[in-house]
């Protein structure tokens, strides 16, 4: 049966939907929702109809019947950045899938206070479970999340609080380090991420006890926030000292922004300078020269958390916490040293 809207204006029904397409009402609800199995044309029927009529399905009614409303929160800090959009793009896949469509909530900036606000935001939605790409400074305590919802995170400030798909970062640090080391550089030099960021801190910590642990000299961080503007800056700092040969970027967007100032300062990569970054981006095959880089699986981190999510609908409460493997892809950006 058709109901009324806030202002009283009648609103179309899954049933009026069904006899406009001619179909039933289940098969309306399976294209609602996105499973796959209805055929093109029915499919296409079936969403002129809800087009042509306005059709909104009403996921309190949805959830009264089935306890669910099959709908999972995804908040995220800057998903135009490439690990974010990847890493969106395995829930949204892996959602679909499972029956999920998803709700999206994006913050620009890593404060608390825009966080908080996002959240609220999502608190007034109807959602099954949330997924934390991304969520800035904000603390578990000022995310206050409802204790019975089920959450999953990647955002390594998060990870050890809720059920948690992160990558190996320890792991593709040391792999990195041990690359540049083996090739007889006698220390290397770090572009960092930014100060909030605790994946970034991790990639430093990991830096450096690697050095550490080889009696090598630590040599000054080069703070950085991410961004290829970062490491062009860094980059013609760097290409001033003599005693560099090669520089570990915590990400690959520094390595690239830095390669383009060594380049620019007549410092040849790697034969000069050798430089590895992280995260494995498309992006990084096709530089020049192709950069080496550790490559960490974003798309798979969203695709875990979605089942993360279903997992705690189910009710399970056991090995909610998945490391991701990372690997070393060794290009032409790294030799070891002439100087």
């Amino acid at each position: 049966m058709a109901g009324k809207n806030n202002r009283g204006i009648r609103t179309a029904s899954i049933h009026d939907v069904a006899r406009a397409a001619k179909v039933s009402a289940q098969t309306v609800s399976r294209v609602a929702r996105g499973h796959q199995n209805v055929s093109p044309k029915t499919r296409e029927r079936v969403l002129k109809a809800i087009s042509d009529l306005g059709y909104k399905p009403n996921r309190t009614a949805r959830a009264l019947r089935t306890g669910s409303y099959e709908v999972i929160g995804l908040l995220t800090q800057e998903i135009r950045r490439t690990g974010e959009a990847h890493t969106a793009n395995g829930v949204f896949d892996r959602a679909r899938e499972l029956g999920y469509s998803v709700s999206l909530v994006q913050v620009e900036h890593p404060n608390s206070p825009q966080v908080q606000r996002a959240m609220s935001l999502l608190s007034q939605e109807d959602i099954d479970g949330l997924v934390i790409v991304q969520a800035g400074d904000a603390d578990a305590e000022q995310l206050a999340l409802p204790a019975n919802l089920p959450v999953a995170s990647s955002d390594s400030n998060l990870v050890d609080i809720y059920p948690s798909a992160s990558a190996d970062q320890v792991g593709g640090v040391r792999a990195a380090m041990r690359h540049l080391l083996d090739l007889g550089h006698r220390t290397v030099y770090h572009v960092s991420g930014p100060d909030h960021s605790r994946s970034a801190r991790v990639r430093e910590e990991v830096w450096r006890e690697a050095l550490t642990q080889e009696k090598r000299q630590i040599p000054a961080v080069i703070p950085g926030d991410w961004s290829a503007n970062a490491g062009y800056e860094a980059g013609k700092q760097l290409a001033k000292n003599p005693e560099v040969t090669a520089v570990f970027c915590a990400n690959d967007e520094i390595a690239l922004g830095l390669i383009r100032a060594l380049h620019e300062e007549q410092v040849r990569v790697p034969q000069d300078v050798s430089v590895v970054g992280f995260d494995g981006i498309e992006l990084s095959e096709f530089s020049f020269p192709p950069l080496t880089t550790v490559n960490q699986d974003f798309y798979a981190a969203g695709v875990e958390m979605v089942k993360l999510i279903d997992r705690q609908l189910k009710g399970e409460t056991e090995n909610l916490h998945l490391t991701i493997p990372t690997e070393l892809i060794v290009r032409a950006t790294t030799a070891p040293p002439q100087r």
